[in-house]
């Protein structure tokens, strides 16, 4: 999964993006702007240390900070790198800048929202337009995708983002138009060094996830030794980092979960959307596991590490056989079954 970190000028995201990509990011060698980050995980710790595989893996988070450089025109440039990704990072300004000037994160967020709201209705004008053109041609298109369109239309008109109709925003027939306002979006807002609060703001109106961060501080926390981190973190009041706290809400604004693979071999974090069948999860490992599924033996990881060892788990009715149409559990430890 991608995500894009988005903001006005001035607003810190460069900031929050060295503080994510700190310690465990890394930086694509094609892309200094895109990291990589490994999601830390107790349960893969757990797990490799039961099993002493020769390799662990965990999940992968990446986080792009789009450049203006690239593309025709700033604004263009940006949007169409974010885009190509899951969900936006949306960081709003929550401190006095450089010229004095007060904050007023919801003014700011308001701005870049309409901009994504905008950019929208033009791409959907422009389809609606050629649908429109096609009928008059005798051509036929999916009978479907007219009046979603229109839907669409209508909700941005009223400038509302999509993301306010998950049926809308979730469509498969609008996945080809990467529409920015029918993305999830996560909002940080950036506060200085000493302010711990949230601004007020309901933000369930927007639909949106709200967490804070302090920039500029957990960036240089981000750049020490973890035993330096621990104490800047008790001193400023920080239970976690800003990085396990923004992974946290990635994976909740996509609706993700992880579920596990062990073995001598490889222990092994898998990252799928919640509600996937057995069946995909299978291919997800492998396109043979699902191609030849039989059963997925599937072992809760807490009921593990309850028995401490699949042979007592067995033992006590909690390893189950499942078939391909078990919906995957976050935290599930399974074995494909397969035949090809």
């Amino acid at each position: 999964m991608k995500l894009a970190i988005i903001g006005l000028p001035q607003s810190g995201k460069s900031t929050i993006f060295a503080a994510l990509s700190g310690a465990r990011g890394e930086a694509s060698k094609k892309d200094q702007r895109l990291s990589a980050i490994k999601v830390m995980d107790e349960r893969i710790d757990f797990l490799s240390r039961m099993f002493k595989p020769k390799k662990t893996t965990y999940a992968q988070v990446e986080y792009l900070l789009p450049s203006e450089a690239q593309g025709g025109g700033t604004e263009n440039a940006v949007w169409n790198q974010a885009r190509i990704c899951d969900a936006l990072i949306h960081v709003l300004r929550n401190f006095t800048d450089a010229m004095g000037a007060a904050p007023d994160a919801k003014a700011d967020f308001r701005r870049l929202e309409e901009e994504m709201i905008l950019n929208d209705l033009v791409v959907v004008d422009k389809r609606i337009e050629r649908i429109e053109l096609d009928h008059k041609k005798g051509k036929t298109s999916d009978e479907n995708e007219y009046p979603l369109l229109k839907s669409c239309k209508e909700l941005l008109e009223n400038g509302k983002p999509l993301r306010m109709s998950p049926e809308l925003a979730g469509s498969p027939l609008l996945k080809g138009f990467t529409l920015l306002s029918a993305k999830p979006q996560l909002v940080i807002i950036n506060n200085d060094d000493d302010n711990e609060s949230l601004p007020l703001w309901e933000s369930s109106h927007e639909n949106i996830e709200l967490t804070m961060a302090r920039g500029r501080l957990e960036m240089e926390i981000a750049s020490m030794s973890p035993e330096e981190a621990k104490d800047f973190l008790a001193e400023y009041h920080i239970e976690k980092a800003a990085l396990d706290r923004v992974i946290q809400s990635s994976f909740k604004i996509l609706n993700l979960i992880s579920f596990f693979t062990t073995g001598d071999d490889e222990v092994k974090a898998w990252t799928i959307s919640k509600g996937t069948p057995a069946l995909e999860a299978a291919g997800e490992v492998h396109t043979d596991m699902q191609k030849g599924f039989i059963r997925a033996e599937v072992l809760a990881f807490n009921h593990l590490k309850e028995y401490g060892s699949f042979r007592d788990a067995k033992a006590a009715g909690v390893l189950r056989l499942e078939g391909k149409e078990y919906i995957v559990q976050d935290g599930d430890i399974i074995n494909f079954r397969f035949n090809v």
